[in-house]
């Protein structure tokens, strides 16, 4: 207990008290309003790292488990159910972490309408918290349709100039899958007499008739939010017209939801169903992979060129769930947090860029390097991160979906890593060829000869990105020994389960 409160109850509705004290804050105190913000944010990161530090890592069960009946019908009891292990984890930190650094960068590129975009902002920490904790399948339903609507209000009042039109796309994709999967979920739920997902994980027999139907209900629902190719489309003008740290949330963890959705759920629940459609859900996630890094390298647009690696790059984290060995999963884990760091980085220098320039085109800069050295050079190091330079976070991540991706049983053939590995080399190309056409060569616009490099308040927003692209990339046993408990726990079930089911 935390001041007499369950410390998950107290992390997941932490920021809310954050809403309190700013909803009771004047319009015109934007100073207070930001602090109060930053401060909350950061309490709530520094709660997560303190349930790290006391989290048993040989324990590969749910932690810290929550259970208080909270609606009854009839011999069903829907709970408020919280609980932890180690991928749940590594996504609350990521998504603490995240919250507070996007608020930081949010300074000087929300001057209106403050109060609002803080509430909103902390509204939707509370609803990505409850997501990745919830041990309910209605109360993470609830959470999981929650965070669409903060989410809808942060790009349809401060994003671009095709904001509604982004919003409104967002939420349609997001909602046509959930309405999909809330269907199975009432059928998972009234077929096992419960919504508990620790009783219903031991269920997957009774659910082994329906299996298919059910998975294909939770994969949609997933595969939209990761988003998988084809069901990408919403993405890219959701990132455009963003504010940057919507941008960095949306990347960061919003995209995590889905991945962390098909671990949570489909793998345990519907295990050989899981096994028996993985070619499929791994050639969609290839098919991702080359497509976002194609479509990437066209863009003239930086922002959108990060948009469509992200899709890329989130078709590694598929490809490694659904080949079905310790490497490949427990590498898809660890590139969930890898890919919030480096995109997320990415986004919030963009962000940087845009501010002083106002416009994202790649035509516009060049020679930035002479310019701004500061910001040159730590956009090296994430362009590189990103790109999988070994050394950098980007490599261990990739490395481990590979290597286990070559050796998968369930995939059956090497074509799946051999393609993916082009992902690699073609994310190499556009990334150093954006890098290229921002920060090298002659500075050709006067407007750049006067931009300013970046201020202490920036550097200060970049290094626990740059701290982490380092340690894991250098160290990454600390990270695997939270999630190859967890993992080996879950493939162990699935597999067991696949090979008792007719």
């Amino acid at each position: 207990m935390i001041f007499g409160m369950h410390p998950l109850l107290l992390l997941t509705f932490l920021p809310l008290a954050g809403v309190a004290v700013i909803a009771l804050l004047k319009e015109e105190h934007k100073t207070a309003i930001h602090w109060t913000a930053l401060v909350t944010s950061l309490v709530t990161f520094m709660l997560s790292v303190v349930i790290m530090l006391n989290f048993n890592r040989e324990n590969a069960g749910v932690h810290m488990l929550l259970r208080v009946p909270w609606v009854t019908m009839g011999n069903i009891t829907i709970n408020f159910e919280l609980g932890l292990d180690g991928i749940s984890l590594l996504m609350i930190l990521l998504t603490t972490l995240l919250s507070a650094i996007a608020i930081l960068s949010t300074w000087t590129a929300v001057q209106e309408r403050v109060k609002g975009f803080m509430i909103a902002f902390l509204l939707l920490e509370t609803g990505m918290l409850g997501v990745f904790l919830s041990l309910d399948l209605v109360l993470f339903y609830i959470f999981w349709e929650f965070t669409l609507i903060p989410m809808y209000f942060l790009i349809g009042f401060w994003g671009g100039d095709r904001r509604l039109y982004a919003a409104i796309k967002f939420v349609l994709f997001t909602m046509a899958g959930s309405l999909i999967m809330l269907l199975a979920i009432l059928f998972v739920g009234l077929t096992g007499n419960t919504f508990d997902w620790v009783r219903l994980k031991d269920m997957w027999a009774v659910f082994a008739p329906n299996a298919v139907w059910l998975f294909l209900a939770f994969a949609l629902a997933f595969a939209i939010k990761v988003p998988m190719f084809p069901l990408h489309t919403w993405l890219p003008d959701a990132h455009v017209e963003a504010p940057t740290a919507g941008s960095v949330i949306l990347a960061g963890v919003l995209l995590k939801m889905g991945a962390y959705g098909f671990l949570r759920f489909n793998l345990p629940l519907f295990p050989k169903a899981s096994i028996e459609l993985a070619p499929w859900l791994a050639g969609f996630a290839v098919m991702g992979i080359m497509y976002g890094a194609i479509t990437a390298f066209a863009q003239k647009d930086v922002k959108k060129l990060v948009a469509y690696s992200s899709v890329s790059h989130m078709g590694f984290i598929m490809l490694g769930i659904f080949a079905f060995t310790p490497q490949a999963l427990s590498g898809s884990v660890l590139q969930m947090v890898n890919h919030g760091i480096s995109t997320g980085a990415l986004f919030l220098i963009v962000g940087m860029l845009y501010e002083r320039r106002h416009t994202r085109e790649m035509a516009a800069f060049g020679g930035l390097w002479k310019v701004m050295p500061v910001l040159a050079a730590l956009s090296l190091i994430v362009t590189l991160s990103s790109a999988g330079l070994p050394g950098t976070n980007g490599f261990i991540g990739e490395f481990t979906i590979l290597l286990g991706s070559f050796g998968s049983g369930v995939l059956r053939s090497y074509l799946f890593a051999g393609f993916a590995a082009t992902g690699v080399v073609l994310a190499a190309v556009y990334l150093l060829t954006m890098f290229e056409k921002v920060f090298l060569g002659p500075v050709r616009i006067e407007e750049n000869q006067t931009l300013q490099d970046l201020s202490l308040r920036e550097i200060l927003i970049l290094t626990p990105l740059l701290i982490l692209i380092f340690w894991i990339g250098l160290y990454p046993a600390l990270f695997y020994s939270l999630i190859n408990p967890t993992v080996e726990n879950l493939l162990y079930t699935v597999q067991m389960a696949a090979q008792v089911l007719p």
